[in-house]
């Protein structure tokens, strides 16, 4: 089939795009016409040659408590997802959270990191380059100062393979996710740096972020929030809402989420962390390609001397932000509404806290035997 003289890039707005493509495709798109923000709200910062919308169904679970210093707050989770069974169990895991009296959460910022790759001229050039970016630090930082004022780099990480520099930037971008803002700011920098060592660029993007793959350096390190959360839960609690035992859950977590992922060489050691940061992210403007780091956690359990269960999981590289991105967008904006936080740092501990709730669950769900019976009431459509 030979392509219309026209292009689709070259047409002025979405309803022309999906006119062109109803003619040459022979297909209908009215509910892809279905849009409520216009094509100014989009252009030019969240995607190109737009021609319409895609609608998820929207779910709320909760409420959830989380435990912060003299006080403890409700939040409601609004979860965009197509897999049936998984509000109604991460609302489960919360229930018994919040029974309990609610979670524990922390955290820590990281910062978004780029990581770009240098040539240089011997190992000896290599070693010389290190050192002369460590000792230019302070002047690296202002120049990403100027880039913009809500980004701050607070350190470089180094290392180096025969000819090829590779550098991690780590940057505070306050409420923002800040991976362009990072890019802008890497840019002035490695400019300076090429002017400072005589090493030449190779990427700007050299894979040591690493941004949207699964790695152990951000496993290992840290990458934009890590967090924690907690939670222990009596006896009493696990029979009634989770219909378990604390024993039957730690069995699923040693055997499961360690074992089962030592054997099949997984990066995380989780249930189903990716379930609920998807729903999460997509519900909020976050961007969905982050999941991917976001699915690399542990999940910890043990039976305390009292017959208790502890359930914990650490989340090491959680990419979120509260402005910018997909967050202005209208039913994004609502749902992050919803939950009320008030920056980062709190919608971090929001995911952390939801996290909790749908890896207990599942994983009550698989101690107890009622996964199949659970999807198959809840995600399966009655004929």
């Amino acid at each position: 089939m030979k392509a219309n003289k026209a292009s689709v890039k070259d047409l002025k707005n979405a309803a022309a795009r999906r006119l062109f493509l109803e003619k040459e495709l022979k297909v209908k798109l009215a509910a892809i016409s279905q849009m409520n923000f216009t094509d100014a709200d989009v252009a030019g910062h969240n995607i190109e040659n737009l021609i319409g919308s895609t609608q998820i169904p929207l779910g709320i679970a909760g409420p959830i408590a989380i435990n912060y210093p003299l006080i403890s707050k409700l939040y409601y989770l609004p979860l965009a997802t197509t897999e049936g069974a998984l509000v109604a169990s991460i609302s489960r895991g919360a229930k018994a959270i919040t029974t309990t009296g609610g979670a524990i959460v922390t955290l820590n910022t990281v910062g978004i990191t780029r990581g770009p790759v240098f040539k240089t001229k011997n190992i000896t050039h290599s070693h010389d380059t290190q050192k002369l970016i460590a000792k230019n630090l302070p002047k690296l930082q202002v120049i990403a100062k100027a880039t913009s004022s809500h980004i701050k780099l607070t350190k470089i990480d180094i290392n180096f393979v025969g000819k090829n520099l590779y550098c991690r930037f780590y940057f505070d971008t306050t409420d923002a996710m800040g991976m362009n803002m990072a890019t802008f700011a890497s840019q002035e920098i490695c400019e300076a740096i090429e002017k400072l060592t005589g090493a030449t660029l190779i990427s700007l993007a050299g894979n040591y972020d690493t941004d949207k793959k699964p790695s152990w350096l951000n496993f290992i390190n840290g990458r934009g929030k890590q967090v924690w959360a907690e939670i222990t839960l009596t006896k009493k609690i696990v029979k009634e809402i989770l219909k378990t035992t604390p024993e039957k859950v730690v069995q699923i977590v040693q055997t499961k989420q360690h074992l089962g992922s030592l054997m099949s060489g997984s990066l995380g050691m989780n249930a189903h962390f990716a379930n609920i940061i998807a729903a999460i992210f997509i519900a909020t403007g976050q961007d969905p390609a982050h999941v991917v780091e976001g699915s690399i956690g542990i999940t910890t359990a043990e039976v305390e001397t009292n017959g208790n269960l502890y359930f914990s999981i650490y989340l090491p590289s959680l990419i979120i932000g509260t402005v910018g991105g997909g967050t202005p967008l209208p039913t994004q904006t609502e749902a992050l509404k919803i939950i009320g936080a008030k920056d980062a740092n709190e919608l971090a501990r929001v995911i952390g806290a939801a996290v909790l709730a749908g890896e207990l669950s599942l994983t009550a769900s698989l101690a107890q035997g009622s996964l199949a019976h659970a999807h198959k009431t809840l995600a399966r459509k009655k004929s």
